[in-house]
């Protein structure tokens, strides 16, 4: 869709000229390209109007269409030059269809332009942006055009051409009465949903009839009475040209948006529409269509790109394959490379030459002296080398020539003078092979398009500027997916073309628009031949060599630059020795031999590298390119120096830097930096004695300008006779030198430096002793080798603090938000302790822990936002026991009924440390982790620790308590957990069920799920009920507060549950013992309180569901539950966490012939998810016709939920003004943009 989004609007009538010697040329200049080799012309997309183009292409290759439009004159549409003069009317959108169809038959450019079109359209830049639906612009631009053709001959042009009409037809199965209604069309929609192709579509729509019987009968007019009757739907008359529109696009009522139709959806390349019309008598020519068109859609239903696969009726194309266009134009450019060589032959360009004159015999040397004056050079340069001199070649085709006895004078024999050479043979050798191979689109040559052998019309994809052959077999693959059909065209196959009409795009064109179309290709081709002369032209700078010097290697200028270079502009076919002979007329003062190096300015100066020879040989073919540097000099020497070209002489510019200037007051090293210039081939050696003083050293960087201490290296002896490049030393790269009395400021260590004014940094120490000088903060300076205990040293010193502080004080790393980190070890090195330079370090009291002691952080409690975070070291060998009992010991709390865990991400406490003997260094537990003290003891290991609560529903209330009373009990239900006043267990839950606190049971996890019932009914709270046995009793895993995944099978240990360390466990007291196998599925069924909004107490149901659970199934088994008929119940699934129901339905309606019975699919997926324990709502419509579910409680429930989420809203809402959430440069939701109606804006000329 966006492909030509940029793409800016070239006129094909643009005067503008490309200008010489220019090497950017902006779109408005450029000519547009012309057409590739399939001769037919593309369409620039707008931004947005993919769907347009392709519909446009559709009309033009519509040939009676095409030339029905061009039929009508300017005496009847108007002159697009009256259109802005008052009281003319001017039928401007027929005009410019017409203008853009004869720019795609005869403009030769790759793409023609539609703004024109849609300016008279009346749209403007949104609108060519806006994506709009293809089959939605059909209807509109063929109603646009009839407006547009009202009171000319052309009237009726839409109506004549793909007008049809349907007849419907309802029969009265008692009178036979016939009620008839007839209905235009312009084109056929079908659907693609549950249908196969396009053939089935049709057979739905005009063969199947919809019978009225049973519930649904007809009124019949002429009985007067309700009947059963048959509808059916016929064509009645059939259009020239057939238009079928795929309905791809549907709606989902469900998820309440749109979607795309991807199926297959096959349609014939011919079709007999004999079966769907009302008149089936007539010969089968009459019904048989033939496609001509497909307009297809790439993407889904908020957008895509279309492009359209249309046959080429009138053969206007060339029609081949990339193979066979490959074959074809290598054997074309092997004709053309022979026939230039025939051209090139000194025997036909001699007899030319004699032919010509007059007096039949000239001397010998006037014919060199005119092939001079032919071809531009000698012949003792062009062909001596190769065929002697001239006088000798004429001797040895003495069949051909004739001399004089002195052999002066040369003439042709007799029989070679009726060879007749015209001037446009003689100068086609001399045009260049891009001006041989231009097709040129004049009135003859626009008649002649090249075709492959086979018979037959072939298929082109046009799509936007794009257009491509393609097979008839390609069609097959727009049947399905994301890029499929969506509308096609049809013709009928009695329309047939004139012979004349065949490969000529000139047919049935208006006098005028041809006239104005080759105007503008002459237009066009001098563009571009002006343009192509600018596209070849290249800067050169010429450095003049009397104007420079050599200097370290590298060359100077010695003038300013204008003066030392000049700037040339050149066409790239010209030759080099072109070049030298302008060299010489522009220097006039030059003496001796002119040679041309190429040349390239470098860091340390101008380096001149490959010398051009071969004179014949042109710029281009030399690989000279745009903005070359060339010097011209004598080819020995520059200022009486010998200059050296190559790449293995190339001067290199390095960064020499020494160190100098050492303070110890910690401000660090200092670099004194200079430039020098060496040749490449130089060795180390020589850059050694030139640099260092005798005893120092150097060290090379290769990587420029960093200067991080690793990247340092000591040149070793043995490297020293290699050259400055073999070493890796290029333009920036650094050395350092060291004479003897630097290399005590380093340490030098395998051949590495170790220690680097890079590396010298400081460091702030900010005063926490709780002493006078509390708020003081001091930078100290150190390297990363500097040991942290003299830092801290410095810093008590620095700080004027007791010395009584050395052995009672530590450094803590300050966080951005002021949290003291864990003290540093003293025996780090800045480098170990990972400290960056201007780090900020807090002297703190207490000792630093050693490299083999862990310092953590510990909290009390489960409130670990609110609760005081402590402190402590220990030793990494510790265990986890030793460590609690620290922990414990320094937060006095009393007992051992406590355990560890570990913090986790979120911020709460998380996986405890179930191994009390196990060393915190096995548990991977660092200095600085933050450790939870939580109250109980843990399990032994293999055992679990499990809440036992206490489930009773409470859901439904008696139908004989008040309203009031349901709406206080509810209120009470909503309520928040409750928790006791002692602060023990909670109590109750919110939710409309009953759960009670039980207490907690430790139980193995090889034990099974009886053991753990029976364990349960030892609880205080069981004893007071008298559960006779553990069958009694069902069990929940609970979740969210609710009872979740039901744990069937007393028999199954716990381990194979999966519970976790977290699980909670509901159960459930039965008045019955309860078995439920793998298959059964419990359900809390319950039944509508007919005339009121409540249900009866819900009873448990107990449905096998190991051949289906569907909802027909559910159905069967609550209507024989109830002892109702199937057909008088509705059943809908309760939604607890949301107060609502959803209705589930059987899908037994009857359904029409031609609808397919869907598949039922199980209750168990979505939307229902049905599982046990769900609330499953029975109405009786025996007793009550209403299928409302809900109740006062959902009502009340909803409207909670509604009242939190305004506040949760409003909340949200301040909260984003607080943060000026909607400021400059924050991310905001790009919305979907609304749609906008198509339209075209056309003038009254009725």
């Amino acid at each position: 869709m966006f492909g030509d989004l940029f793409e800016e609007d070239f006129s094909f009538v643009s005067n503008n000229q490309c200008g010489k010697g220019k090497k950017s040329k902006s779109k408005d200049t450029e000519p547009p390209a012309p057409r590739e080799f399939t001769k037919l012309s593309g369409i620039k997309n707008q931004g947005g109007t993919c769907y347009l183009n392709s519909l446009l292409q559709t009309l033009h290759f519509t040939p009676e269409f095409r030339e029905a439009l061009f039929s009508l004159g300017p005496e009847e549409l108007g002159f697009l030059e009256d259109i802005n003069k008052p009281n003319v009317k001017v039928r401007i959108i027929p005009l410019q269809l017409q203008r853009l169809f004869a720019q795609l038959l005869l403009l030769d450019q790759q793409a023609a332009s539609t703004t024109d079109l849609t300016e008279s359209f009346g749209w403007n830049s949104n609108e060519e942006m806006r994506q709009h639906d293809v089959q939605e612009l059909n209807r509109i631009l063929f109603s646009a055009l009839e407006t547009s053709l009202v009171g000319t001959s052309g009237h009726d042009l839409i109506n004549r051409l793909y007008h049809g009409t349907v007849v419907n037809q309802i029969v009265c199965k008692e009178c036979k009465n016939v009620s008839e209604r007839q209905e235009d069309f312009l084109d056929l929609t079908v659907a693609v949903k549950d249908v196969s192709g396009l053939e089935e579509a049709l057979w739905n729509m005009y063969v199947e009839e919809e019978y009225f019987e049973n519930d649904n009968l007809y009124r019949c007019g002429a009985c007067n009475k309700l009947v059963e009757a048959a509808k059916s739907a016929k064509l009645r008359k059939l259009p020239p040209f057939l238009t079928v529109s795929l309905l791809r696009f549907n709606f989902d009522f469900e998820k309440c948006e749109r979607y795309k139709e991807t199926s297959c959806y096959t349609f014939p390349i011919r079709i007999n529409l004999r079966p769907f019309c009302e008149q089936s008598q007539l010969d089968d020519l009459e019904y048989m269509y033939e496609l001509f068109s497909v307009i297809i859609h790439k993407g889904g239903c908020y957008g895509g790109h279309y492009h359209v696969y249309i046959k080429d009726v009138d053969a206007l194309g060339n029609w081949q394959l990339k193979e066979e266009s490959k074959l074809m134009t290598e054997e074309k450019v092997q004709k053309d490379t022979e026939n230039i060589k025939e051209m090139e032959n000194p025997l036909t360009i001699l007899k030319g030459i004699l032919s010509e004159e007059e007096s039949k015999q000239i001397p010998v040397d006037q014919l060199g002296q005119k092939l001079l004056e032919k071809k531009g050079m000698s012949w003792n340069k062009k062909y001596r080398k190769q065929y002697g001199p001239i006088r000798k070649y004429l001797q040895t085709h003495s069949q051909i020539f004739r001399l004089s006895p002195d052999d002066n004078k040369v003439s042709l024999k007799e029989m070679y003078h009726k060879l007749q050479f015209g001037s446009d043979s003689q100068g086609q050798g001399l045009q260049s092979p891009s001006q041989n191979n231009d097709i040129q689109w004049t009135s003859e040559s626009l008649c002649t398009v090249l075709k492959d052998s086979a018979s037959g019309s072939h298929w082109f994809d046009l799509n936007d500027s794009k257009v491509q052959p393609i097979k008839e077999k390609d069609i097959e693959k727009q049947f399905q997916g994301k890029e499929s059909a969506y509308m096609l065209f049809y013709r009928k196959s009695q329309l047939k073309r004139p012979s004349e009409a065949q490969a000529n795009p000139r047919y049935r064109v208006p006098g005028h628009l041809l006239n104005e179309m080759d105007a503008a290709n002459v237009e066009l081709r001098k563009r571009r031949m002006d343009c192509d002369s600018a596209d070849n032209n290249i800067d050169l700078h010429l450095h003049l060599g009397s104007h420079y010097k050599l200097s370290n290697g590298a060359l100077h200028p010695s003038l300013s630059r204008k003066e030392s270079v000049l700037d040339l502009t050149i066409d790239k076919r010209k030759t080099l020795g072109d070049l030298r002979q302008l060299i010489f007329q522009l220097l006039e003062f030059w003496e001796g031999d002119v040679i041309l190096t190429t040349a390239k300015s470098l860091p340390a100066g101008l380096h001149l590298y490959q010398t051009l020879d071969g004179d014949e040989m042109t710029l281009g073919g030399i690989g000279l390119p745009d903005g070359a540097d060339v010097f011209v000099w004598n080819g020995k020497e520059v200022g009486g120096m010998e200059v050296l070209p190559g790449l293995d002489h190339e001067p290199l510019l390095l960064n020499v830097l020494r160190l100098a200037g050492y303070n110890e007051g910690g401000k660090g090293q200092h670099f004194i930096e200079s430039q020098h210039v060496v040749p490449c081939s130089a060795e180390l050696s020589t850059l050694w004695k030139a640099l260092a003083s005798p005893g120092g050293i150097i060290l090379m960087n290769s990587s420029g300008s960093d200067k991080e201490v690793e990247n340092w290296k000591v040149v070793p002896e043995e490297d020293m006779k290699k050259t400055v490049r073999s070493v890796g030393l290029t333009d920036g790269s650094s050395i350092l030198v060291l004479d003897s009395h630097d290399q005590s400021l380093v340490n030098v260590a395998s051949g590495n430096l170790t220690a680097f004014m890079h590396d010298i940094s400081w460091l702030q120490v900010k005063n926490f002793c709780r002493l006078e000088a509390e708020e003081k903060q001091v930078k100290i300076t150190a390297t990363v080798e500097t040991v942290m205990s003299d830092i801290k040293i410095k810093a008590i010193q620095e700080l004027q603090l007791g010395e009584e502080l050395v052995n009672d004080s530590c450094l803590r790393p300050i966080k951005r938000n002021g949290k003291l980190l864990s003290p540093v070890p003293e025996d780090y090195t800045v480098k170990e302790a990972e400290l960056k330079m201007g780090s900020l370090l807090g002297l703190c009291h207490g000792k630093a822990p050693t490299s083999t002691q862990l310092f953590l952080y510990f909290i009390v409690g489960s409130d670990l936002q609110g609760g005081p975070e402590m402190e402590i070291v220990v030793e990494e060998t510790a265990s986890v026991i030793e460590c609690l009992n620290l922990m414990l010991e320094k937060s006095g709390l009393p007992g051992d009924n406590w355990h560890l865990r570990r913090i986790n991400w979120c911020y709460e406490a998380g996986e405890a440390l179930s191994e009390e003997g196990a060393r915190l260094k096995e548990l991977n537990v660092c200095s600085g982790d933050t450790l939870v003290i939580t109250e109980g003891k843990l399990p032994p290991k293999g055992f679990l620790k499990v809440p036992i609560w206490w489930y009773k529903p409470l859901m439904h209330f008696g139908h004989q308590e008040s309203m009031q009373d349901q709406v206080n009990c509810m209120t009470w239900m909503m309520g928040a957990l409750q928790v006791s006043p002692e602060g023990d267990s909670p109590a109750y839950v919110q939710s409309d069920i009953g759960l009670c606190y039980a207490g907690d049971v430790e139980i193995s996890g090889e034990a099974f799920l009886e053991d753990l019932k029976i364990q349960a009914m030892t609880l205080p709270f069981f004893q007071e009920l008298s559960v006779p046995s553990p069958e009694f009793l069902r069990a929940w895993i609970l979740e969210s507060r609710r009872p979740g995944k039901l744990l069937r099978n007393n028999q199954q240990q716990l381990n194979e549950y999966k519970l976790g360390g977290r699980v909670e466990i509901c159960i459930e007291p039965l008045q019955k013992e309860d078995n439920l196998g793998p298959s059964d599925l419990l359900l809390r069924v319950q039944m509508g309180i007919p005339g009121e909004r409540d249900y009866y107490h819900s009873v448990d149901l107990v449905w096998d569901i190991s051949k289906e659970c569907t909802a027909w199934a559910l159905r069967h088994r609550l209507a024989a539950h109830y002892s109702l008929p199937v057909e008088k119940i509705e059943i809908a699934k309760y939604f607890p966490e949301k107060f609502e129901w959803m209705t589930i339905s059987s899908w037994t309606q009857q359904m029409s012939k031609r609808k397919r019975k869907k598949k039922q699919e199980s209750l168990q997926s979505a939307p229902f998810h049905l599982k046990d324990g769900d609330i499953i709502g029975v109405k009786n419509l025996l007793l009550e016709d209403g299928k409302d579910f809900s109740t006062v409680r959902d009502d009340i429930g909803k409207e909670t939920q509604r009242q939190l989420a305004m506040e949760k809203k409003k909340s949200r809402q301040a909260q984003r003004l607080q943060n000026n959430v909607f400021s400059v440069g924050k991310v905001t939701t790009k919305h979907r943009k609304p749609e906008v109606a198509l339209s075209i804006n056309v003038g009254i000329f009725r």
